[in-house]
């Protein structure tokens, strides 16, 4: 397929958050918590909102506090930002009834990771995406994260899967921020790229991404949509400005398991309780004072 003659703009851009999901001292999902923190998002500015993606936990959630989670996003966000329901599984038949609960309660797309686990070959993973697209018409994000899944999505069958209509971008955490310009010419001009990774977002974006799916924006909203609008403005002294301000952000958010530090920081700031569900752990000391010390940084 080739992008030549297209005018559109990409379905999805900008600041999407993958949301949190916090949780009560009982281990229950905190709704008001989630309502707040959805609220907070829409308010700074965000693009759109990634509910029960892998910052979400949706390893340790059960199929219907997932599907809960969703359809409460979707309700609260009241069309007011795109939803791009986290409904990847390393079970193609689980897969497919997530992107169809996503479909039937409003969302606007569905984030699909590579199968994890089981490590399937590259026709594995178009037969993957296939089965979903002839299963349920909702735009799809396939999700690339190679340290997660074990596997990697090859430019071959990037092309491959751009056959089908379903298939309307790419979320990509390699870091690798080269690929997106050979990816993005390969797609129509409706296809997002969106970088998974925080830290090389400003890249991403001058190889010709769209935006990113972002941990750090669940601390620091408005700092991320104004670090997407001063890229878009070519401004770069203001982009350097504010990357200088999160770069240790975007570092310690990672130097424990995520989202441990993530909900540490909104912990403390009174938006939620820091807990995580096993196998997860609370952060470590040597995470908190990292945190600490980005904290100063991204508010000075």
């Amino acid at each position: 397929m080739s992008a030549s003659g297209d005018n559109r703009g990409p379905l999805f851009n900008g600041i999407i958050t993958a949301l949190v999901t916090p949780f009560r001292d009982d281990q229950s999902v905190d709704y008001d918590a989630y309502e707040a923190l959805i609220e907070r998002q829409i308010a700074a500015g965000v693009h759109g909102l990634v509910p029960v993606g892998t910052t979400g936990e949706s390893a340790t959630l059960s199929y219907q506090e997932h599907e809960d989670l969703i359809t409460f996003c979707v309700k609260v966000s009241k069309g007011r930002v795109k939803i791009i329901a986290g409904a990847g599984a390393n079970d193609t038949s689980r897969a497919i009834s997530l992107c169809g609960h996503a479909k039937t309660v409003g969302a606007d797309g569905a984030l699909v990771v590579l199968p994890y686990y089981n490590r399937p070959s590259a026709e594995g993973v178009f037969m993957h995406f296939k089965a979903i697209q002839e299963s349920v018409a909702i735009p799809v994000i396939a999700y690339d994260v190679p340290s997660r899944t074990g596997i990697r999505l090859g430019i071959d069958t990037w092309q491959r899967l751009l056959s089908l209509p379903n298939i309307m971008g790419l979320k990509d955490a390699t870091g690798e921020i080269e690929r997106v310009a050979l990816m993005r010419l390969m797609a129509p001009k409706d296809h997002a790229f969106l970088s998974g990774d925080d830290p090389s977002f400003i890249g991403y974006m001058a190889q010709g991404g769209h935006g990113v799916i972002s941990v750090a924006s669940n601390i620091a909203p408005e700092l991320m949509v104004a670090l997407y609008h001063a890229i878009q403005t070519s401004d770069r002294a203001i982009t350097l400005g504010y990357q200088d301000r999160l770069i240790r952000l975007y570092k310690a958010l990672f130097s424990d398991n995520s989202p441990a530090p993530t909900k540490y920081l909104l912990a403390s700031e009174g938006h939620m309780k820091p807990h995580v569900r096993l196998p997860l752990a609370p952060c470590s000391d040597a995470s908190i004072a990292a945190l600490k010390d980005a904290y100063v940084t991204l508010s000075s």
